[in-house]
C-alpha cells in the first residue's frame, strides 16, 4: 500500500471546522483507492501568534519540510494586525517551499447556478495560474517619516526572467492537457517596465509552444470579460497580485468564494506543496456550523492529484458534484445544511 505524510494545519476561525472534515474525506477516498494517508496535525496560525509571537515555531519550515504535501485552512484573526498573516506564515511557506504556482480552478459544480445570468457549466471552467513568489508581493519596499507631511511609502514589485520562464512553461503544458489555450493577463501599457518585460519574457516562452493558442489581455478587459465572457478562458496566467484578485471574482462567479480550492504547488516536488481554500478564516461566522467546506475538500482532491492519485482525486470532484446537484448546500448558496452534513455526503458519496 502506498504511503504518503501529511502535514495537517487548521489554522484560524473556520479553517478549526472544515479542515478536519476534508481530512476525513481525504482518508474515505485514500482508502477506497488502496492508498494511506498518515498525517501530523501542527498548531500554527494566528491563534499560535497570540501565544507564541509568531506564527510558527523555529523549526516549523524544517518539521513541514519532511512532508509529502501541506493541508492548510486558513489564517487571521481580529485580534491580529492583518498585515502578519501573509508576511509571517502563507508567504513564508510559499518561498521557503519555492511554491511558485498558484493553482486555481474555476468551475461551475453541478446543480449550482452562477450569478451570470445564462452561463452555464460550459461557459465557465478555466484555472487561474498565479504567480506565487515574486510580482507585487515580495514586500520590497519601506515607510520614511510616515507621520509627516513630507512622509512617504514604497513597494517595488520584482520579476525575474527565471520566474517568468517557470511559470509560463507550466501554465503552456498545463493549457496541452486541457483546451489549448493560454491568456496573459497583464497591465503592460502602464506598467511599462515590469509588466513589459513580463509580457517579453512570455512570448518567448508562448514560441515554444506553436499548438497552443496564446493570447494577451489587460486586466482591464480581463476583469469584465470573467463577468461577460468567461467562456474565453482555459488557462489564465497571470502575476501575483493580479492573479490572487482575479481568482476572488473566479470564485464568485462559481457562486461562492467558499466552493473555491487551491494549490500552492511546487512542480519538481523537491519541496512539499500546500493546498488550501481561497477564502479566508472568516472568524465571524466561526463555530456556527453554517461554513462552506467545499474549497476545502476541492483543495484536497487537487492535492491527490499532485501527488499522483488522479482516481482518489477523481472520486472526491464526483462525490461534490453528485452532492451539489441533489441541492446538498451550506446557505452562502441558498442551502439548509451544515457544514458537517455537506462533508458527511460527499464522504457518503465516495
Amino acid at each position: 500500500m502506498k504511503t504518503y505524510s501529511i502535514a495537517v494545519i487548521n489554522g484560524d476561525g473556520i479553517g478549526q471546522e472544515i479542515v478536519p472534515l476534508a481530512a476525513q474525506v481525504m482518508q474515505v477516498a485514500a482508502s477506497k483507492h488502496g492508498i494511506q494517508m498518515q498525517t501530523t496535525n501542527f498548531p500554527y496560525g494566528a491563534g499560535y501568534y497570540m501565544e507564541h509571537s509568531d506564527f510558527m515555531s523555529p523549526e516549523g519550515l524544517g518539521a513541514l519540510k519532511k512532508f509529502d504535501a501541506i493541508l492548510f485552512g486558513a489564517v487571521g484573526l481580529p485580534e491580529v494586525d492583518d498585515t502578519l498573516p501573509f508576511k509571517m506564515f502563507t508567504n513564508k511557506v510559499r518561498t521557503a517551499f519555492k511554491q511558485y504556482v498558484n493553482y486555481r480552478p474555476v468551475r461551475l459544480l453541478d446543480g449550482v447556478q452562477s450569478p451570470l445570468r445564462n452561463k452555464t457549466q460550459e461557459d465557465i471552467d478555466f484555472i487561474v495560474v498565479r504567480e506565487n513568489n515574486e510580482g507585487e508581493f515580495v514586500q520590497n519596499g519601506r515607510q520614511m517619516y510616515p507621520d509627516e507631511s513630507y512622509g512617504f511609502a514604497t513597494d517595488t514589485s520584482l520579476f525575474t526572467r527565471v520566474g517568468i520562464e517557470r511559470i509560463a512553461h507550466y501554465s503552456f503544458q498545463l493549457a496541452r492537457k486541457r483546451r489549448s489555450k493560454v491568456t496573459n493577463v497583464t497591465k503592460s501599457n502602464t506598467m511599462i517596465n515590469t509588466l513589459a518585460y513580463w509580457d517579453r519574457v512570455i512570448q518567448e516562452v508562448a514560441d515554444q509552444y506553436p499548438d497552443v493558442a496564446y493570447h494577451k489581455m489587460y486586466i482591464d478587459a480581463a476583469t469584465a470579460n470573467f463577468v461577460l465572457h468567461p467562456e474565453y478562458f482555459d488557462v489564465v496566467l497571470t502575476t501575483n497580485m493580479l492573479g490572487d484578485i482575479l481568482s476572488d471574482l473566479g470564485g464568485a462567479i462559481m457562486g461562492s468564494l467558499g466552493f473555491g480550492p487551491s494549490g500552492n504547488i511546487n512542480p519538481e516536488k523537491t519541496f512539499p506543496s500546500m493546498f488550501e481554500p481561497i477564502h479566508g478564516s472568516a472568524p465571524d461566522i466561526a463555530g456556527k456550523g453554517i461554513a462552506n467546506p467545499i474549497g476545502q475538500i476541492w483543495s484536497v482532491a487537487i492535492m491527490l492529484e499532485h501527488l499522483g492519485e488522479k482516481e482518489a482525486a477523481t472520486s472526491i470532484i464526483s462525490a461534490i458534484n453528485q452532492t451539489t446537484a441533489e441541492g446538498i448546500l451550506t446557505s452562502d448558496v441558498g442551502g439548509k445544511s451544515s457544514t458537517r452534513e455537506v462533508a458527511q455526503a460527499i464522504i457518503d458519496r465516495i
